[in-house]
């Protein structure tokens, strides 16, 4: 029984099946870089914000310390190293400095 040669429009589509999962798992953008369902963002001065893991969190700038985020109308504050719950994040301060925060955010 002869073999039929694989048509192009074939590899094509199992070539883009392997490759929409993994590109699905990470990504990055300006201040945002993701790898499965873990994100690092650095917001930069008051009023910065970014998308992480489909929710939009803001950055309201920093006092005495701790840095001001919020989700829609929930807001909450958190200082170098401390870990704290956001909407459907966690989210853990690593670096805070007066106008800037760093951050790591998980869903859950």
């Amino acid at each position: 029984m002869p073999t039929r040669p694989l048509r192009p429009a074939r590899l094509a589509l199992a070539g883009a099946l392997v490759v929409v999962p993994l590109s699905a798992c990470s990504f990055s953008s300006d201040n945002v870089s993701c790898s499965g369902s873990q994100c690092t963002v650095k917001l930069e001065g008051n009023g910065a914000s970014a998308n992480i893991l489909g929710n939009e969190i803001g950055f309201a700038g920093t006092k005495d310390g701790r840095a001001g985020l919020s989700l829609g109308d929930a807001s909450v504050t958190c200082a170098q190293g401390e870990s704290v719950s956001l909407g459907p994040l966690s989210l853990t301060c690593t670096t805070v400095t007066a106008d800037s925060v760093e951050l790591t955010a998980s869903a859950g």
